[in-house]
């Protein structure tokens, strides 16, 4: 209804104009108040990571006509349609900040703690690893001892290349075993779940094609989510015991994880985030949360506060202040096993003060991050509710790596080049991989950027690198004349090598200690 054109209407138009506005803002800032105070008493802050979160959050790579953004964690849930968030922070082994921001379920005023279960997806491979560990130390399994020898129901298949395939835990935990399936599909409500048997040899309702060998054992880092179905088997066969049922008693009772389980939450289940589509509604319904069968690999129910704990254990025993696992065997579990990015379960990064282990986790709906710095015991743990959590969790990383101040994952600046310049237009061309590199220099590389060929363009002021023959490709952006950084893949830089005759004729793929390299293809008239 409009008002009449009178100064005592507009008077009163103008009021209830100021009225609603104060009316919207105060809404706005219970909301605000609401995702950013801890949301229960077992909750806790620290002032230091506070701010990192409400205006420290941040890309990896900065372009260089980009001022460094502050976002608050509040403004990125919202862009990237996440509900709820959950937080745990250390420092020296003990816990400073855990908390819940965003709400359990789009629409409802049910908060996120520090408390609230959240599926984690493969972090639960590093749990898996812990309780394998912790049997090898009480000598009920060993490292190094063939797998056939544990097995009772199944075996490895022999394959024409591997007739003769001996598997053992260190290579199973270090993704060096040669086994193929890299994930696995979730469950939606009511769709009949897979045995372990079932999944292992990919028979309906199974998802996954079968856990064969595609390697030769020890050959390469390859991850394989399969192959840790094959170590949670080892660990039923030896034991006679489901793993949620060694897990309970290796892991989770003695580090007072109480609310952490590797089976199905039942659907009465309180305080558990539900899971949300990339535009954040609810998905999985009516339950609202979809099954992981795959215990061992991606199936782990657990909460901030529970991997807090875990991540403290792991580095007070590699630090020697701990007994939740012998310090020897810590040492191996945060040892790379060459050729992989891998120790016994945990991927691992950097030297001194910046010697990091760490995992992320991705199913459907859920997205999660675990990091400890084994040097100094500091770490941090992230748990998101949505599809798109992965490009959050990145930027919250980004921003408590920056708080806790070890120099971990930095900013990167690029340069301004003006890339339509003569000089970089020979950076064009396609590229084969040089199999001579040894595995262990391609690391990481090998398994996330296996691509036998590239194809680099140079146009309209831009360098993109794709697979050849296909449309795949991505902007890179210049740090130096000669180096780009991906903004898509944190850390992945490729250089180009400019000889002492001028040509390029070699580029290098590089992720952290990870080193690729590319030889020009030749012309078939050269």
């Amino acid at each position: 209804m409009a008002y009449a054109s009178t100064p005592q209407a507009s008077l009163h138009s103008r009021t209830r104009s100021v009225q609603i506005g104060l009316l919207r803002a105060s809404l706005c800032a219970a909301l605000v108040l609401l995702l950013a105070v801890p949301a229960s008493a077992a909750d806790r802050e620290d002032a230091a990571i506070r701010t990192a979160l409400a205006s420290g959050l941040r890309p990896t790579v900065v372009p260089a006509d980009t001022a460094l953004p502050h976002w608050s964690l509040q403004q990125r849930m919202s862009q990237h349609n996440v509900p709820g968030v959950a937080i745990a922070v250390l420092r020296d082994g003990k816990l400073v900040h855990s908390a819940g921001y965003g709400t359990r379920e789009m629409g409802t005023q049910a908060a996120v703690n520090a408390d609230t279960l959240f599926s984690v997806g493969s972090v639960s491979k590093v749990v898996t690893a812990a309780t394998s560990l912790r049997l090898v130390a009480d000598g009920t399994l060993a490292l190094d001892q063939d797998i056939a020898t544990y097995l009772r129901n199944w075996k490895v298949p022999v394959s024409q290349a591997v007739p003769a395939p001996k598997l053992t835990l260190r290579m199973l935990m270090s993704h060096t075993a040669g086994l193929g399936v890299h994930g696995f599909a979730d469950y939606l409500p009511g769709e009949p779940l897979p045995t372990l048997l079932q999944t292992l040899d990919g028979i309906a309702p199974a998802k996954n094609k079968p856990v064969r060998l595609i390697h030769t054992p020890g050959e390469r880092g390859d991850y394989s989510g399969g192959g840790v179905m094959v170590e949670q088997l080892v660990l039923e066969d030896v034991t006679g015991q489901p793993l949620d049922t060694l897990a309970r008693r290796q892991v989770f009772e003695p580090l007072h994880m109480q609310r952490s389980r590797f089976t199905d939450p039942p659907a009465t289940t309180d305080n558990i985030a539900k899971a949300h589509d990339s535009d954040g509604k609810p998905t999985a319904l009516p339950r609202g949360w979809q099954s992981f069968p795959e215990q061992g690999a991606s199936g782990l129910w657990t909460s901030a506060n529970d991997l807090a704990a875990f991540v403290a254990a792991l580095t007070a025993s590699y630090r020697g202040q701990g007994k939740f696992l012998p310090h020897p065997f810590a040492i191996d579990m945060m040892t790379e096993v060459s050729p992989s990015w891998h120790g016994l379960g945990p991927r691992l990064d950097g030297a001194g003060q910046a010697r990091i282990f760490h995992h992320g986790g991705s199913n459907d709906s859920y997205r999660a991050w675990i990091e400890g710095y084994l040097e100094t015991g500091d770490g941090f743990v992230i748990l998101t509710n949505g599809e798109n959590g992965a490009a959050l969790a990145k930027e919250i990383r980004n921003a408590l790596s920056d708080a806790i101040g070890r120099g971990v994952n930095p900013a990167v600046r690029t340069v301004a080049l003006d890339l339509r310049e003569p000089r970089y237009a020979d950076y064009a061309g396609v590229f084969e991989q040089d199999e001579n590199v040894p595995m262990a220099q391609r690391r990481a590389l090998a398994d996330i950027f296996d691509i036998p060929t590239l194809e680099v363009k140079v146009a309209d002021g831009e360098v993109r690198v794709g697979v050849a023959g296909t449309k795949r490709d991505g902007r890179v952006l210049p740090v130096s004349p000669n180096r780009f950084v991906s903004p898509d893949i944190d850390g992945l830089e490729i250089e180009f090598h400019r000889d002492a005759f001028g040509n390029v004729e070699a580029l290098s793929v590089v992720l952290g200690e990870a080193r690729g390299y590319y030889v020009r293809r030749k012309l078939a008239t050269q």
